[in-house]
């Protein structure tokens, strides 16, 4: 399998609304992290940060243009790889001592790491039997409730444990958009990690459904709207209710 030169790892996408994609094209979508990048007029916020196999400081210029919030919307390892890179990152309670402490084990990373998530590899140095994710010190810890302010923008953390004990949700009001993290996609949801809970995550999604959403983007998987939203949870909680 090929390498993949650093500046080529990353693709950027304006979405609208001040919300840019950022994505790794060479993970295969199913392992693909989802990393939202959004402007604010006084600070910006990144909602997660990918695998961390390549620099986000190095080698995508708009997470380094201003003061930036780095939100992790859990530590799974395909989520906060490059959260060491910056000042300000944010975590809930529940995970802060995974994201100040993160192993292959506590991470994922050890079951999902491997050669062949990979459409082609990322460059040198990278090697999937050793990989895992770099400390992150002196993250703030955020609670349910929390508001994150940009400035002309602010997102409210809304915990939802589940998939993970700390995953959060980010949701703004006025525009009715939603970062859900992986608790709620538009694909096959992982619901059997190490410190998954069936009981909170039924919790989580009928919390998420009174949301009124224009637009959901999740933690992997393409962006959807309020009709898919509704539709998505009230099929996954009409399953477990049979």
């Amino acid at each position: 399998m090929n390498r993949i030169a650093p500046e080529n790892w990353y693709e950027i996408k304006k979405i609208g609304d001040g919300v840019t994609y950022i994505c790794e094209p060479y993970i295969k979508e199913f392992y693909r992290c989802n990393i939202w990048h959004v402007r604010g007029s006084q600070s910006d916020m990144l909602v997660d940060s990918g695998m961390g196999v390549v620099s986000l400081t190095s080698w995508v210029s708009i997470v380094s243009e201003k003061d930036i919030a780095v939100v992790a919307s859990h530590t799974h390892f395909d989520h906060i790889g490059c959260h060491h890179e910056f000042k300000h990152c944010i975590v809930h309670s529940a995970e802060a001592k995974l994201l100040a402490d993160p192993t292959r084990e506590n991470t994922l990373a050890s079951r999902y790491a491997k050669d062949d998530i990979f459409i082609q590899l990322p460059p040198q140095p990278y090697q999937s039997e050793t990989y895992s994710v770099r400390k992150t010190s002196n993250a703030q810890i955020v609670e349910d409730g929390h508001i994150i302010d940009l400035g002309n923008r602010q997102f409210e953390v809304i915990h939802t444990p589940g998939h993970s004990p700390g995953g959060i949700a980010l949701w703004e009001s006025k525009t009715g958009i939603l970062f859900s993290g992986d608790l709620h996609y538009d694909g096959l949801l992982i619901e059997d990690t190490y410190h998954s809970n069936p009981s909170d995550y039924q919790k989580s999604m009928e919390r998420l459904l009174e949301l009124p959403v224009n637009i959901v983007h999740g933690g992997h998987f393409q962006s959807f709207g309020a009709q898919r939203h509704r539709s998505l949870i009230r099929n996954w909680l009409d399953s477990k209710n049979h």
